[in-house]
């Protein structure tokens, strides 16, 4: 892979913890109906929305433009036409552009170079903003699986991220999936304590020792706690509990790998990348929906 390769830098997805305006919302889902789209300023008139308030409220929600957030959607969207299949010149045409120039221009500039075979081996994760009782989440995944769910606040999620993308050769762009749309759902759920067991499909990108950590998480009932010395036992690794709260703090699957369960052997809360106040949050929470 180029050593150069950064896409989607300039998407800085950790810009804003807040809620979603109605605008972005609405603009957000009419690009996702019809992401290859040009858009025109009668386009804005048709929704009713101003289209300078909409270059503030996407450059203030995602770090880009509302210009330049659909490119990248666009970008996306010829990416998978070319891998599969699909000629240069026809995936040009159909994204509107009449020069080859300014296609491959505005490809390189999202992708991270020009569109040949060479970035057709490249993997293609989308990433979607998803908010929640307890601040904005970003999830990124590719069509079949989940790989990321994080609190954007998160201490050191952009290094996260780009070892995300590194390790799994990819490319980040704004974008929608079906394990996204699951898992917005189902925290729907969760939050408003209906939901006790995820099922959205989930990747676990770790070592063998991580994903046996992660793994021996998600057997942590529902509304319970554990130690870290615990969950060493249970890995039959009793003197390794230092090892396991490593593994833990490098989980990237916030609340469906619930290392919030995991509290210090003396009662105390212990670590948490989402923060400490989530934390007693979300253990709290799921000891109030527990059934005995």
């Amino acid at each position: 892979m180029h050593a150069s390769y950064r896409p989607c830098q300039r998407c800085k997805p950790l810009s804003h913890p807040c809620e979603v305006s109605d605008l972005v919302c609405t603009l957000v889902n009419a690009i996702e109906l019809n992401p290859a789209k040009r858009w025109k300023d009668s386009d804005f008139d048709e929704l009713s929305v101003d289209a300078s308030t909409a270059r503030r409220q996407f450059k203030k929600r995602f770090g880009m433009t509302f210009v330049e957030y659909v490119r990248a959607r666009r970008m996306g969207i010829a990416m998978k036409q070319i891998r599969m299949g699909e000629s240069v010149i026809n995936t040009q045409i159909d994204m509107g552009y009449e020069s080859s120039r300014g296609f491959r221009d505005a490809f390189s500039k999202i992708m991270g170079g020009p569109p040949t075979k060479f970035n057709l081996y490249l993997n293609i994760l989308k990433a979607a903003w998803l908010d929640t009782p307890l601040g904005a989440i970003i999830a990124i995944s590719d069509e079949k699986l989940l790989y990321l769910l994080e609190f954007v606040d998160r201490r050191g999620l952009e290094l996260e991220i780009e070892r995300l993308r590194i390790k799994t050769k990819s490319a980040i762009i704004p974008g929608s999936t079906e394990p996204i749309l699951m898992i917005e759902e189902e925290l729907k759920f969760y939050f408003t304590g209906t939901l006790q067991k995820f099922n959205t499909p989930i990747y676990l990108l770790g070592s063998e020792f991580q994903k046996m950590a992660w793994q021996e998480l998600i057997n942590i009932p529902y509304g319970e706690t554990r130690s870290y010395l615990n969950q060493a036992k249970a890995l039959g690794k009793p003197t390794s509990y230092r090892a396991v709260a490593n593994a833990n703090g490098m989980n990237q699957l916030a609340i469906i790998v619930p290392c919030h369960r995991i509290i210090n052997s003396n009662g105390e809360l212990g670590g948490y990348g989402g923060g400490l106040h989530r934390k007693k949050w979300l253990i709290e929470h799921e000891r109030k929906f527990t059934t005995h």
